[in-house]
This record gives C-alpha cells, sequence and structure tokens, in this order.
C-alpha cells in the first residue's frame, strides 16, 4: 500500500497528465505550424522526451487501465471523421484508383507485408500474419498534413487519402481474422466456431455503423434534434456505435464508425459545416493526444530488443512491398505512371497502426506467441521512420515528378469588375499568381481579356472545391458589389484558410451602430475604410495601379514623401508572401519589399533613379458601363 500511495506521488496526477499531454500535443502541432515542418514528427520528439526520456508522463501510472481505452475512443473519432470526409461524389476520376487500392491492395498489402516480417525480420508466421494485417493502414492523420503541405495534385491526392482512410477500419480488421486463426491453433476453438464467430461481428458493424448513420441523418434532417444539441448527439451516438460494435467483435468498433462516417457524411445534411468543423477541431486535439499517450509509453527496454534485422524489416517494407503492392494493383489503370510511381513511393504509417499493433502484440504473447512482444517495438519503428522519411521527402519528390503545384501562393479574388481586372493584372505583372471568381459570366469578361485566370460559378459551391486548387491561393480578397456575400465568403472560406489570410472591402453604412456584425464574421478589413463603390469610382476616374520595390536607398519614408496621395492596398514580401493593408499609417517595409498602391490621375512618373517601379500601363474606362448584381 506504501508502494502505491508513493509511486502515485511521484507523477503528475490524472488531471495534471491530462492536461500536459493536450499542452504537449497542441504545442508541437503549433511548433510544427510555425517551422512548416511535419507536426507528426514533433509530437512523436515530445512524447517521448516527455515519456520514457524524462518520465514526467507514464500512462499507466497516470491513468492507470483506462489508458486503453482512451486511446480506442480517440482512434474511433478519428476514423469517423475520415468516413465524413469520404465524398462519394467528388471522388471524380480517382474512383477506380481507389477501389483497385482497396479492394486489390488490401489483401495483397496484407500478404506482402506478412511476407516482409517473416523473411526480413524474422517473426513466426503467426505474429508476421496478425502484424501483416495491421500493416494495411497508412495513417489518415499523417497523410491529410503531409499532402497539405505538398501542395499535391488532386488525383494522387485522393487516392492517398482515400486509400488511408478506407483501409485503417480493414486493417484492423485484418488483424482480427489472423488473430482468431492464432487462437484456432493455440486453443480449443474449432475453426469453423472462430469463422462464425469473426464473420458475424463484422457484419454487425457493418450493418449497426449503417444504421446508426441513417439514424442520425433521420433526425438531423426532420428537425427532431435542436440545433445546440446536434454536436453532443452525434458525438455520443459515435461513442455508443463504437462500444456496441467493440463488444462484439474486438476492433470492429472501428468499421462501424468509419461506415457511420461514411452515411453521414454523404447525407447533404443543412449542418453539415458545423459538424465538420467539429470533428475537424475533435480531430486535432485527439491526435495531438493519442501520439503523445503513445510515444509517452514506449518502453525503451523493448527497443532494444530490435537488431539488424530491424533495419532489414524497413527497407523491406518501404523499398518492396508498399511499390509491389501499388504498382500490381493500379495496373491496367489509366494512371499516369508519375502518379503510381508517387503513390508507390509514399506509405507513411500513423496513429491506428500504434495503436492496434499494441494491443494485438500483447494479447498474441498472452496466448503464447512468443515473439508478440516484438509487434509493440517494430510498430513504432516503422511510424516514426516512415513519418520522418515521408515528412521530409513527399515535397520534393512531388516537385521532382511534377506533381505540386510549384508557384508561389497566389490571390484568389471573388468578384470580377474594373478594380478586381486592375488590380488582378498588377499582381500578375509583380509574378503574383492570380484568379478571379464570380457566379456572372458578364464580369468576367474583362479579366479574361485580360489574360487572368478565372472561375465562373459560386466559390462556395461544390463545383469550386472539385475545381480550384485552393492550397495555391495563400489570401482571398472579397470585393464583390454585395456585402452581403463577401461577408459570407469570408466567414466560410476563413475557416479553412485562417481568418487573417482572408479580406473584403468596407461595407456600406458599418461604422453605424445598427448595421454593425459581430467580429466572428467577414474577413479582415481592406483598403482604410473604401468601399466596392469607392474602388470602383477611382479606377473609372483614372487612378492606375504601381508596384514600387524599397531599396536601402529609397526607403518607406521616402516613398511616402514622394507619393503623398498613394493608396497603399498591399505588400509583397521578398518571399512573395502577400499582406493587405487597412491602416497605411501602420505600414512597415524595409529593403526588398514591394509595395502596390493606387495612384491618382495626375501623379506623374518616379523622378527617382534608384527606385524599380513595376508600372500597370492602363487607360481608364472612359464609358463605365452596367454592373449586375450577383443573384
Amino acid at each position: 500500500m506504501t508502494s502505491e500511495i508513493v509511486t502515485h506521488a511521484a507523477g503528475l496526477g490524472p488531471v495534471m497528465a491530462f492536461a500536459t499531454v493536450g499542452a504537449v500535443g497542441v504545442g508541437a502541432q503549433w511548433l510544427a505550424w510555425r517551422l512548416r515542418l511535419p507536426a507528426i514528427v514533433f509530437m512523436l520528439i515530445a512524447g517521448v522526451i516527455v515519456g520514457p526520456v524524462t518520465g514526467l508522463i507514464d500512462p499507466m501510472r497516470d491513468f492507470g487501465d483506462l489508458t486503453g481505452p482512451l486511446i480506442s475512443l480517440a482512434v474511433a473519432v478519428i476514423l469517423f471523421e475520415g468516413g465524413m470526409s469520404l465524398d462519394l461524389h467528388r471522388l471524380g476520376d480517382a474512383r477506380a484508383g481507389v477501389m483497385r487500392l482497396v479492394l486489390i491492395g488490401a489483401p495483397l498489402g496484407w500478404l506482402m507485408s506478412t511476407l516482409a516480417l517473416r523473411l526480413a525480420a524474422n517473426l513466426s508466421w503467426e505474429s508476421s500474419a496478425v502484424f501483416g494485417g495491421i500493416m494495411i493502414v497508412t495513417g489518415p492523420t499523417v497523410i491529410a498534413p503531409l499532402l497539405r503541405s505538398a501542395r499535391l495534385a488532386r488525383r494522387p491526392a485522393q487516392l492517398l487519402q482515400w486509400e488511408a482512410i478506407v483501409n485503417d477500419p480493414i486493417g484492423a480488421l485484418a488483424a482480427v481474422l489472423a488473430y482468431g486463426v492464432v487462437l484456432v491453433f493455440h486453443a480449443d476453438l474449432g475453426l469453423g466456431e472462430a469463422a462464425l464467430e469473426t464473420g458475424l461481428g463484422i457484419l454487425f458493424a457493418l450493418v449497426f455503423g449503417l444504421a446508426s448513420g441513417r439514424a442520425m441523418v433521420w433526425a438531423f434532417q426532420g428537425g427532431r434534434v435542436p440545433e445546440f444539441m446536434k454536436v453532443p448527439v452525434l458525438f455520443v451516438a459515435l461513442l455508443f456505435t463504437f462500444a456496441l460494435s467493440d463488444a462484439v467483435l474486438h476492433e470492429s468498433g472501428l468499421l462501424a464508425v468509419t461506415m457511420m462516417g461514411l452515411v453521414i457524411g454523404n447525407a447533404d445534411l443543412p449542418s453539415y459545416t458545423e459538424l465538420r468543423r467539429f470533428k475537424e477541431h475533435a480531430t486535432v486535439l485527439l491526435v495531438s493526444g493519442v501520439f503523445i499517450l503513445l510515444a509517452a509509453s514506449l518502453d525503451i527496454s523493448q527497443l532494444r530488443l530490435l537488431n539488424w534485422k530491424a533495419l532489414g524489416f524497413l527497407v523491406a517494407v518501404i523499398a518492396i512491398a508498399r511499390p509491389a503492392t501499388v504498382l500490381l494493383s493500379l495496373l491496367g489503370t489509366k494512371i499516369p505512371w508519375k502518379e503510381r510511381a508517387f503513390i508507390a513511393m509514399t506509405g507513411p504509417r500513423g496513429v491506428v497502426l500504434v495503436a492496434v499493433a499494441g494491443l494485438f502484440g500483447q494479447r498474441l504473447a498472452d496466448a503464447g506467441v512468443a515473439d508478440g512482444a516484438m509487434i509493440a517495438p517494430l510498430a513504432f519503428l516503422l511510424v516514426t521512420v516512415t513519418v520522418v522519411l515521408h515528412g521530409f521527402t513527399l515535397a520534393p519528390l512531388a516537385r521532382a515528378l511534377g506533381l505540386a503545384d510549384t508557384e508561389k501562393p497566389g490571390v484568389l479574388i471573388v468578384g470580377g469588375s474594373r478594380f478586381s481586372t486592375r488590380l488582378g493584372e498588377a499582381l500578375q505583372k509583380a509574378d503574383v499568381p492570380v484568379l478571379i471568381a464570380d457566379s456572372n459570366h458578364q464580369h468576367l469578361i474583362r479579366p479574361r481579356a485580360a489574360g487572368l485566370k478565372t472561375f465562373y460559378g459560386d466559390i462556395l459551391g461544390e463545383a469550386a472545391e472539385d475545381t480550384i486548387e485552393r492550397l495555391s491561393y495563400s489570401n482571398v480578397l472579397a470585393v464583390t458589389d454585395n456585402d452581403a456575400y463577401n461577408t459570407l465568403v469570408c466567414t466560410d472560406l476563413g475557416a479553412e484558410l485562417g481568418r487573417a489570410n482572408v479580406w473584403q472591402v468596407a461595407r456600406q453604412r458599418e461604422d453605424q451602430r445598427r448595421h454593425a456584425l459581430p467580429a466572428q464574421l467577414g474577413g479582415q478589413p481592406f483598403g482604410a475604410g473604401r468601399t466596392f463603390d469607392m474602388f470602383r469610382d477611382m479606377v473609372r476616374e483614372g487612378w492606375s495601379f504601381r508596384v514600387t520595390r524599397l531599396t536601402e536607398e529609397f526607403t518607406l519614408a521616402q516613398w511616402r514623401a514622394l507619393r503623398p496621395m498613394a493608396v497603399p492596398l498591399l505588400r509583397i514580401s521578398p518571399k512573395g508572401e502577400i499582406g493587405f493593408i487597412d491602416k497605411p499609417e501602420e505600414l512597415k517595409a524595409d529593403a526588398g519589399v514591394r509595395i502596390l498602391s493606387l495612384l491618382p490621375p495626375d501623379a506623374g512618373s518616379d523622378e527617382a533613379a534608384s527606385v524599380a517601379v513595376t508600372e500597370v500601363d492602363e487607360k481608364p474606362d472612359t464609358a463605365p458601363g452596367p454592373v449586375a448584381p450577383l443573384p
């Protein structure tokens, strides 16, 4: 009794340990965002430091027997989020490839991984079959952030993301099947009895997950659940679906919640945006916590069990098993060879593999399989190596194969007008990619005539998501003649791109109290209080755009003195980063920064020879022409 009290006192305690896990996990993700490096690498390093290195967190000491259930529930929520992301309507030309990677790639990957474990790592056939099934998974929690940082083309990104999400529960079930066979040989269970039990469990998970998803759709669509209770009801239903299915057959709950998410994600619910944001926020927290817990649970003594055969196992999996699985699965498809090669060389593993491998490794050891204890350290090693390898090579590999957008992040301008066209021309001449979107075809005549990229349609519609590579545009400027639509665009896209990267022109009468909007609506103010009508009139009156580069000899103060009437609109850093300007008096810029401004008609030309100026040669329109309102 005394030793238990001392052991507990030496730890942080459940509450402080829980808070520490959250702080370390989210902090690692924030640091990775600041340094623009893969977040999972930082989470793994942070988990090892606070766990086995310093002993600050010991999951079994601080959480006890709740550690396993907590990780299982977190993985269930993560897979549910993945299922909700599988919109079957948007799969497009990646459909055939995804079907191949799932129907052919999953069993083939199971076989190849089993052989790699048996021949390279020298595990027993029992451990190889169970762990080989788990190795089908490729980690959706790892793939998604890597794809965002690599700015990958749509089809290979879809193939990798869908393969990861769909194969996650399949990998867990493959391990269940292999484990059932192992029990047949190590216990008194009959083969028929084990097969029947496993088959009924899988069938129950599929049916129950489908029924749970349909029940949620029925409740949400019919107004049977109030808006403020939809997220809590969904969360409770998710946990119940996972728990009940898992009670029937271990790990089948992962399949049930994935099916549930798939049904809800394809139901076109009016509240889908709110549900999606909730699950995304929950997933960030859960992924952080799970990785920290798993890394902190690592037993250093287990890693000492690894030898040179572990290196051979890694080479066999990364260089042979994965490429052979993908290339054979996609044989005969119309997918270009570069995309096949890229997918074949991309296979990072993630949280599901570590969690499930640790569980089954212990079960195999308890069932009398001596090398079952080797599964957990091999799984951690595989996840660490593949995450680090792909985290630092995915983007360069995509660029080398021509599958990534090599242009600098540009500006998406919502609303076609004279002002938008002139601004787009100035940005394009400054080597900043520009896309002008409008749902009125007539509004796009001028931008097209000026040689600018355009999108005809609603920027918030499904067609825009399927057509526009939004990762290619780091900033959005809403500058239509409809203030309400500008606010809607910035509010919706702000959740995806970041509220600091969406901007809109001033609204009419927004300075009046009765017309003021809450701070959480709309984007960042742009243009020092000027409305769309003001900017349109300025362009009609002959104001022109000018891009001026500051130097050591020609400073911002000199530019202000030379151009007292200039209206600075945005600044472009030497690295090509865009920053819109709302308060010109607070503008700060050093040498190398370019300032895009509006100059009055009588501004004349720059007299300073040291000023590097790129001037948009434009003539003011004499006939204003009609501007049709947005529908």
